[in-house]
């Protein structure tokens, strides 16, 4: 029986997810904080939230938000001395100017990258270089981006520093860095393999045509590159970072702090050259507008949470991670990552799996494969929407949700069974 209560609750909930959705939507316009914030206040002022919860959620999340502001200067710095233009010269020099080698390349790059420097690296700085490798090559630049944009979704399955998503949720799976590592290595490679064989066939006729001379959205053809020299100190310290990853966390030392010490190092030699223009780089990459979103979205979400919907999407919540409730939960988990954005979506759902680690990777395989579906999915699919307008004509929605729809059971369907099956062996 519906009482006065519930039904206020219920609306409270409706109209915390309606400005999650907004202010997710105003991103592509506005910082998302001029309207997440605002609604965070009122719900504190109004009562809707208790204060001390809401001042308790944002520093629980203080951590992650300091390894993802960390995270993003070293990323920045990445491209600044160009890692990824030596990238764009492999990517050329390896496709041998086949369509088809340069996207099970890219499939492997930015899996790589995702994993390693999170899915919006692989957003912002490898699609405009996947793009002018295919146009370089004279390969049709739509399976090549569109590989980018679905890898930074599946391929962050992998480590907790390859997602947001996955930073938000790694203290509830209770799994050290490896442990967390290892069990979703069988869903990241099956996943990244399902992908693959679904993009040959779907893109088949596109990957075997010669592409029409293409130029980029401002009309500039493309150019022979200059030769680019291997950054390789900077790949020696990314993959000296990933060892401190994995030996730091056994040892009580977190992950934000070794990522704002990689940050220092990382940024150090541009600030001993120009310090003032490597400082404002690193304010810019820092992004202090999206990180006060992630904060005022962890209070907006309360409500949510803590109210009649978050009880009613808590009765489908499986107790144990067994075959079926894995699956359920990933699809629970897609289905609001399309709905809501894939950021609230695991805010919401993390209390509600926290009584198994098992069900909690799955939740993670829901939200950060299922928005494969559509661009609302995720803010790295709006972000790469953005940048492909840039570049090139950005597929229309209907074109996203044509491919996601193919990709995204199947892919889902594959990872969930090689996470149960992980699972049974380590127990």
């Amino acid at each position: 029986m519906l009482t006065t209560d519930s039904v206020a609750g219920c609306l409270v909930g409706v109209v915390a997810l309606l400005v999650v959705i907004a202010a997710t939507l105003a991103a592509q316009r506005v910082p998302a904080v001029a309207v997440a914030a605002p609604v965070a206040a009122l719900l504190v002022a109004l009562g809707l939230t208790d204060l001390d919860s809401a001042v308790d959620e944002v520093l629980a999340m203080a951590p992650t938000i300091g390894f993802l502001a960390a995270m993003l200067v070293i990323a920045e710095v990445c491209a600044r001395e160009g890692v990824f233009r030596w990238v764009g010269s492999v990517l050329a020099g390896w496709s041998r100017s086949s369509p088809r080698r340069l996207l099970r390349i890219v499939f492997v790059v930015a899996a790589v990258t995702t994993a390693i420097l999170s899915l919006d690296t692989t957003i912002v700085l490898l699609t405009p270089v996947a793009v002018a490798t295919a146009r370089h090559i004279g390969a049709r630049v739509t399976p090549i981006a569109f590989s980018s944009a679905h890898l930074a979704n599946t391929a962050s399955t992998l480590m907790p520093v390859s997602n947001l998503t996955n930073l938000l949720a790694f203290s509830a799976t209770g799994l050290s860095f490896l442990g967390f590592t290892g069990l979703m290595l069988a869903p990241w490679v099956v996943g990244i393999a399902v992908e693959y064989l679904i993009f040959r066939w779907f893109f088949a006729d596109a990957l075997r045509e010669a592409a029409p001379c293409d130029v980029p959205a401002s009309g500039t053809p493309e150019t022979e590159p200059a030769p680019v020299h291997r950054p390789g100190l900077l790949l020696v310290a990314l993959g000296l970072l990933l060892v401190a990853f994995v030996i730091a966390e056994p040892f009580g030392v977190p992950l934000a702090a070794v990522a704002g010490v990689g940050a220092v190092v990382f940024a150090l030699p541009g600030l001993i050259r120009s310090p003032l223009p490597a400082l404002r780089d690193a304010a810019v990459a820092v992004n202090i507008p999206f990180l006060g979103f992630v904060a005022a979205l962890s209070v907006v979400i309360l409500p949510v949470r803590n109210g009649p919907l978050g009880d009613w999407i808590g009765r489908l919540i499986p107790s144990s991670s067994t075959l079926l409730g894995i699956l359920v939960v990933a699809l629970v988990a897609a289905a609001l990552a399309n709905l809501v954005n894939n950021l609230p979506a695991t805010l919401l759902l993390i209390p509600l799996v926290a009584h198994d680690p098992g069900l909690v990777l799955a939740m993670l395989l829901g939200v950060n494969i299922g928005p494969n579906l559509a661009y609302f999915g995720s803010l790295a699919n709006l972000l790469w929407r953005e940048i492909m307008h840039k570049n090139t004509a950005a597929p229309t929605s209907r074109e996203y949700l044509r491919l996601g729809a193919l990709t995204v059971p199947v892919t889902l369907g594959a990872a969930v069974l090689a996470l149960w099956a992980g699972l049974s062996v380590a127990r």
